[in-house]
């Protein structure tokens, strides 16, 4: 796994290293379903676009042309070698794996090694245990809004501590937020692990590094 705080990182080098030649990635850009349409398709093309500067073939895996179809969704996503999951609105990646069984697949495909999961801000967010704390940062009642559905509050305990970005990043818009809810986990003895914008996490079979 490749995760990072906020894009692709200061060391993307690391993700390529991960990711297997000559498999495509799939863009998941459902964090953004709460915002207007011109504005998601912009930050598709810059996920894709920076992808590619790295050589990395990549296209976009849209959650919600699967909801409850998680059959369907998990032969596609064996096609691929690498997920990167974009930032935008945790609570909307959230329930976007959740109603398409996103959450059950990946879980699956990474305890198999089958592929690369990588990602920034909401991306790592989502692994650990729970998102309580995340509505500090976002609007967890954006859900509500699009899909006349409550959010998911837990995380999909792919790790056993939850990611803050953005800490300690004062050229980023929430690092005030993000650094409170690190300040609420830490008072809460929540397990947790921050990151500056720049710094991602690499997870490597049993070695974890912060780079």
């Amino acid at each position: 796994m490749y995760l990072s705080s906020f894009r692709l990182g200061d060391h993307p080098e690391y993700l390529v290293s991960l990711a297997e030649p000559g498999r495509r990635a799939a863009v998941i850009a459902n964090a953004m379903d709460d915002e207007p349409d011109e504005m998601r398709e912009a930050g598709v093309r810059r996920e894709l676009d920076a992808l590619s500067e790295l050589g990395i073939e990549a296209v976009e895996l849209d959650l919600r042309m699967y909801f409850g179809q998680p059959e369907r969704l998990a032969r596609d996503l064996r096609t691929y070698g690498l997920v990167w999951a974009r930032g935008g609105n945790v609570f909307m990646l959230r329930y976007s794996l959740a109603a398409s069984g996103g959450d059950d697949i990946l879980r699956r495909l990474l305890d198999e090694d089958a592929l690369v999961y990588g990602g920034y801000s909401a991306g790592p967010c989502l692994l650990g245990p729970t998102l309580r704390g995340f509505e500090i940062a976002d609007d967890p009642t954006a859900v509500e809004s699009t899909y006349a559905r409550p959010p998911v509050w837990d995380g999909l305990q792919i790790l056993d501590y939850v990611i803050v970005p953005h800490v300690d990043s004062p050229d980023h818009p929430e690092t005030e937020r993000c650094g409170a809810i690190a300040n609420r986990y830490r008072a809460e003895g929540i397990p947790h692990r921050t990151l500056r914008d720049g710094q991602a996490i690499v997870v490597d079979g049993s070695a974890v590094s912060v780079r």
